[in-house]
């Protein structure tokens, strides 16, 4: 059991990691267009996924309103990252990855008034050296970075306090998003403006399998969080932004002057000081609860 968690997590983060590949494919069509296409397509993958397992959607009102704003928050998050990797940012982007875990952190202190231990707070004051360090590197603030990173940390409080499960979640976020996605695009297609349907069949499949390579890795992701201790999943979520960085180095040949090694190598200390602390704490605790 714990094997096979261990590779659908894997996997899952694996093909998060080597999105940077996929976005580019997707031109000459822009940013918004691509998410405009990626949330319809992924709720027609999705309602697949729900009609095979025969799945039914039931929610309260309350969760219609969280899951309504977790659709918009995705929204901005994915528009922001399709946008950093199609204009040569994936370093930045992956930065923001990177970064997720500090801000939630930061949000346990804030929203749900968690006490932090001594090197977790080490890490945020880290982590918070790192963002000043970037910012003097890139002579403003690494916004895209930061809007990833709360984007989704914020997203991640929003599907927390909803409590539905992964599949079901994301047909009614993209549900909510489609009606004005699909107006969008028609619109877009009736200026002449749409890159899709006219770059050829390979380009129209390409971007229709956006809601493929968005369903794929979430489904694999809920069969681990199924598997896996929290801990061991919270050690996985590092591969992608891994990838996104080596990709951003090694493929796409992004510019990292020492002054920006600096400041990633600030980024990665906060996170082995956050892994170390959360694994210590389990050891800890661990004997209480057997």
């Amino acid at each position: 059991m714990a094997k096979r968690g261990v590779a659908f997590g894997a996997a899952a983060y694996v093909l998060w990691g080597l999105f940077p590949l996929y976005w580019p494919l997707l031109k000459p069509a822009g940013a918004v267009e691509i998410l405009a296409h990626r949330i319809i397509w992924s709720l027609v993958a999705v309602g697949v996924v729900l009609a095979v397992r025969r799945s039914r959607v039931r929610l309260n009102a309350r969760q219609a309103v969280l899951l309504g704003l977790a659709a918009v928050v995705i929204s901005l998050n994915w528009g922001t990252y399709i946008y950093a990797v199609n204009s040569g940012q994936t370093i930045e982007s992956a930065l923001g990855y990177f970064i997720n875990p500090l801000i939630s952190v930061v949000f346990g202190v804030v929203i749900f008034r968690e006490r932090l231990r001594a090197w977790q707070w080490c890490a945020v004051g880290v982590g918070a050296l790192a963002v000043l360090v970037l910012t003097v590197d890139y002579g403003r603030p690494p916004w895209i970075a930061l809007v990833l990173a709360f984007a989704f940390a914020i997203y991640g409080l929003l599907k927390k306090f909803a409590d539905m499960p992964s599949a079901e979640g994301l047909a009614v976020e993209t549900a909510v998003l489609f009606l004005p996605t699909l107006v969008f695009v028609l619109v877009l297609e009736g200026r002449g403006d749409a890159a899709f349907g006219h770059h050829g069949v390979w380009h129209a499949v390409l971007l229709a399998g956006a809601g493929v390579v968005t369903a794929v890795p979430l489904l694999l992701f809920n069969a681990a969080a199924t598997r896996l201790p929290l801990t061991v999943i919270g050690m996985l979520q590092y591969l992608a932004p891994v990838l996104q960085f080596v990709i951003g180095v090694g493929v796409q040949h992004e510019e990292m002057p020492p002054s920006r090694w600096v400041g990633f190598l600030l980024v990665w200390g906060a996170l082995v000081m956050l892994t170390w602390d959360g694994l210590a704490a389990r050891r800890e605790t661990a004997p209480e609860t057997a």
